[in-house]
Order: structure tokens, then sequence, then C-alpha cells
């Protein structure tokens, strides 16, 4: 670390206004600052003038300012973590926007294809331990009647597990007729937005079975004609499945609903599963002390999808070997360890796909516009 960020506090000024200045990314100014590594790109002595000059301008003395580019020496006591490392992973500035490889940062790291990019085959797919579990119980619901609800946060990979079940039905060609209603503009009330009713749902399953019949007007003969077009399908060998993405923003009713679509039989036997795909909002309303919800909670088996926590180095060394480069020429130990610093703590973790894959992509992208071989922790935490 150089005397520079002692100066920087001495006279009240923040790393982000010199980088300002000298029209440098955070990131750039912080690998001057940690590691006396200077922008490829750009003259060192001319840097250094301009920084002196600025520090000059806000008020530091000549002395102060002829030791700024020394290295500082860190007392025993000193702690190693900076103050990005220190701050509490609530802060929503960690879960940034969609982030894409910047063309530099494509050669410097020699990128033929985006390791982030979505898995286009079973075996791109990588599965944590609790993700296995998740993806059995959606299986089993494409065999057998199964009332289920995936839950996870934004970003946790649940589009992907759907997707792969569906794909997994087309090449094991089993007998399953997967339905799926469109959700768009889909809200749990009709103040905020439309929610899906159950007649709706259960037109998405006659368009499904029996296309090219029409629907009867009335509601009685209506559902009528669904269960037994569904008997008949079912007694040709075919299995019903119902998938419903975003499930958060179905309404109570609706969720009261697809427990009786649920309890449709032709004799003993069940003609439906039911796979219900939501955020963290649908565990909560699936909450058992709700009395208005407790006949569905009881039918329904929530599973989780968690953060990838321990699983994170491996995860990581799964989707750059998918692009064909070796995770350590990409990323140090240091930025692998800040990476779950960054995106967790005691109380929460972040560590989701998405989530990862924003940050290391504006890591790399900031990396090579430096000049940085590899990803360090401060390029991770200045993200």
């Amino acid at each position: 670390m150089l005397e520079l960020k002692h100066v920087l506090t001495g006279i009240g000024q923040k790393q982000a206004d010199l980088a300002r200045e000298l029209s440098l990314s955070p990131a750039a100014l912080s690998q001057i600052v940690n590691h006396d590594q200077w922008p490829k790109s750009m003259n060192k002595e001319d840097l250094q003038g301009k920084i002196t000059g600025w520090l000059a301008n806000q008020g530091a003395d000549q002395i102060t300012i002829k030791d700024a580019f020394k290295v500082a020496e860190l007392p025993p006591t000193a702690p190693h973590a900076t103050e990005k490392q220190k701050q509490s992973t609530e802060d929503e500035g960690m879960l940034l926007q969609k982030q894409s490889f910047t063309q530099q940062a494509r050669q410097q790291f020699g990128l033929k294809r985006d390791p982030f990019a979505e898995p286009e085959t079973q075996d791109e797919i990588y599965l944590t331990h609790d993700a296995r579990v998740v993806r059995e119980a959606m299986r089993a619901a494409a065999r057998r009647s199964h009332f289920i609800a995936v839950i996870g946060e934004s970003g946790s990979g649940k589009s992907t597990l759907r997707e792969s079940l569906v794909d997994w039905i087309e090449k094991e060609q089993l007998s399953t007729t997967v339905i799926e209603p469109y959700v768009l503009g889909m809200e749990d009330n009709d103040i905020k937005g439309k929610t899906l009713k159950a007649r709706t749902i259960a037109e998405a399953m006659m368009a499904e079975i029996s296309p090219n019949e029409g629907h009867k007007r009335s509601q009685d003969a209506f559902y009528r004609q669904l269960h037994r077009t569904l008997q008949e399908s079912q007694r040709a060998g075919n299995h019903h499945l119902l998938i419903i993405e975003e499930a958060q923003g179905l309404s109570l009713p609706t969720l009261k609903h697809l427990k009786r679509f649920f309890e449709l039989k032709d004799g003993l036997t069940k003609l439906l599963s039911i796979v219900l795909i939501g955020q963290t909002e649908l565990d909560q309303k699936l909450d058992e002390k709700k009395p208005e919800i407790r006949e569905v909670v009881q039918r329904c088996e929530k599973v989780h999808l968690k953060p990838l926590d321990d699983e994170l180095e491996n995860y990581l060394h799964h989707r750059f070997g998918l692009a064909g480069i070796p995770l350590p020429d990409v990323m140090e130990d240091s930025a692998i360890a800040a990476l779950r610093r960054k995106l967790s703590n005691s109380k929460r973790s972040l560590l989701y796909p998405l989530a990862v894959h924003n940050v290391v992509t504006k890591a790399m992208n900031d990396a090579a516009a430096i000049g940085s071989p590899t990803v360090d922790a401060d390029l991770i935490m200045e993200v």
C-alpha cells in the first residue's frame, strides 16, 4: 500500500474523488493505492504529476506529497481488510445490473466463449447438493403425481432447472404433457395488475391436452369437461405436469384452486402434477401458520435452492472450464475469498450464480482496463 492512502485521509478526500480527477475507474486507482500497480495504457510519470498537482490544490503540504508514492509500512496490528471488505452484505450495491464482457477483457483473458452463458446441455449445468435434490423432486413430478414449490432468490438457478426439466422430459421421451400458462403481467391482486385465475389455468390445460376441442360455456360444464379430458388422456398412458413460473405472484384464491386441481382423480389415480417456481415471497405465502392457506401447505412440498457458499470455488472452476480456461489464469485465490466475503456474512448469503456472474464479469473488465493479468481481492471488493 502507498502512503498516498494516508495522504488522502489526512486531507479529508476520498479515493473516488481522485479517481474522477484522473478519469480512472475506482478499481484502477485502488490498484495504484493498494498495490503500486499503474495502468499500462497510461504514462506513470504523467499520472504521478497529475496526482501531485491535485494533492497540492487540496491543501497537502510538500513534504507529505513527496512521500505519497512510497510504500507504507503497516503496523503489526493493522487489519488486512479494506473498508469495502467491512461493508455489510445487505448493501444493495452488491447486486449489480447485468454485466457483459468488454472486448478488451475477452482479448486479455482469451475468452472465446462467455463462461457465464446459459447452459446448452445437461452436462453444462452445475448442480450443488441442494440443486440435485430439487432437480430430482422436479423429475419425480414429471413421472407421477406431486405438488411441489421450488423456491429461491432471484438468480439462484430456478429457471435453468425448469428448462433442464423440460429438456430432460423430451430426451427421455416421457409420456408427460407439460402445461405452462403464460404469466406475463401476473400480480397477486387486481389492484397491482392481472391475477392468474383458475379458469385461465384450466384453459391452458385444455389447450395442451385437447387443442381441437371447444370449451363448454358454463363453469360447471367446462370443469367437468376438463376432468373428463384429463381422465381420457391418463387412460391413454399420459401424465400431466403443470408448471407455473413467477409463482410468488399467484393470489391466495388461485393457490387454493390449484389444490383442487391437484385432487382431480380417475378412481384412485391422481391426474396432475404441479410445480410452482417462485422467489422467496412464495415461501411466505405458503406459511403453514396462515389458516387461509393451510389446506394447500399440507399438500405442497417446499424445496429450496440455496446459495453456492462452500461450493463457490468448484462452481467457478466448472464455469471457466466450459470456456477452456483454468480458473487460476483468471482469478487469484484471494479474489475468490474476497468474492465470498463480499456476497455473504453471518446473517445472509447472496452467493447465487447471477450475483457471482455479475461481480466477476465486472472485476475482469476492470482488470483488463488497468492491465492487471488476473483478478485480485481489491478488484473484487471495488466492484
